[in-house]
């Protein structure tokens, strides 16, 4: 059949409603099998257009807004969105997350009447740990933060709790929630977590390049350690000052966020030249880089040295 005009015009297409468009449910099918819309969860279709030109975390709210739906469609209570999807709607770095529906309530509900991907957690949440973010019930940026501490990996949960910290999250409140709950499950993985994040981390390439050092054991730098060239006042990822060594992540997002990705090059080119002229010895890396730690180790220990010996000259 050929695609309704009207069908690209809606982000989330309920099955009622687009009965109520005219069409019959083999229909709708058919439009699902010739790929016109996604179906995003049973009941509750987008079309492809848009769907398709959703990042992966956009995809991930989309899921939400669906589910959501489908729920507020059958008459089911309103509950709070948790978890890695409340982390979703604040926005969160989530890095080896789940894509499931978390959603909490203080009444227990039998698995039988539950979706498979949906995971229903059960606990009271007071008034100061739900907010509305864009319509949608869901866990304050705090709560949300201790709850996906306790279910991620360490290294993924290090990534959203510093993240967190850098959108606001308030870390006495989030340390006084995990003292408030103890022997809860996953707690003193939430209180590790909190004990060592740094707030200064701009990036999940920087929160895994800090962890890195702390397990290679090097001496630890300072973050966003401020320096003064002849071009002005730059701040660094990572600085050891009294050897005169920084160590600089270079991920995408430093080079295509905001700006030109010549300018941003440019700007960076010329801010380590002029580090150089005041006898930094710059040492940069990416995410692979991350991932070999003996290797990483290497390089600094070598940055260390080649620095020691210009010091020396």
């Amino acid at each position: 059949m050929a695609e309704p005009p009207w069908l690209s015009g809606n982000a989330l297409w309920l099955t009622r409603v687009l009965k109520e468009r005219g069409l019959s449910t083999a229909q709708v099918r058919e439009l699902v099998a010739v790929g016109s819309l996604v179906r995003l969860r049973r009941g509750c279709y987008i079309h492809h257009s848009r769907w398709h030109g959703l990042s992966a975390g956009e995809r991930g709210i989309q899921m939400i807004y669906a589910h959501r739906l489908v729920t507020a469609a059958a008459a089911v209570a309103e509950r709070t969105y948790s978890h890695t999807s409340a982390a979703r709607l604040h926005g969160l770095h989530l890095w080896n997350a789940d894509s499931l529906i978390h959603v909490t309530q203080q009444a227990a509900l039998s698995s039988a009447s539950r979706a498979p991907d949906v995971r229903v957690h059960q606990a009271r949440l007071s008034e100061g740990e739900v907010v509305e973010i864009r319509g949608v019930r869901t866990t304050s940026l705090e709560r949300t933060v201790v709850d996906c501490s306790r279910i991620l990996p360490h290294k993924s949960a290090l990534v959203l709790v510093e993240h967190g910290l850098q959108l606001g999250a308030d870390r006495a409140v989030m340390e006084k929630a995990v003292r408030e709950r103890p022997g809860h499950k996953g707690i003193h993985r939430a209180r590790k977590v909190l004990a060592v994040a740094s707030s200064l981390s701009e990036s999940p390439g920087e929160t895994l390049a800090l962890h890195a050092m702390t397990v290679m054991r090097v001496p630890m730098p300072e973050q966003q350690l401020a320096v003064h060239t002849r071009h002005g006042e730059y701040r660094l990822d990572f600085g050891w000052r009294e050897r005169k060594v920084a160590l600089e992540f270079d991920g995408k997002v430093k080079y295509f966020d905001y700006r030109p990705t010549e300018q941003a090059i440019f700007e960076e080119r010329r801010r380590e030249k002029a580090l150089m002229e005041d006898g930094w010895t710059v040492l940069r890396i990416e995410w692979k880089d991350l991932f070999d730690e003996v290797k990483l180790k290497e390089r600094i220990l070598r940055a260390f040295a080649r620095a020691a010996r210009t010091a020396a000259a």
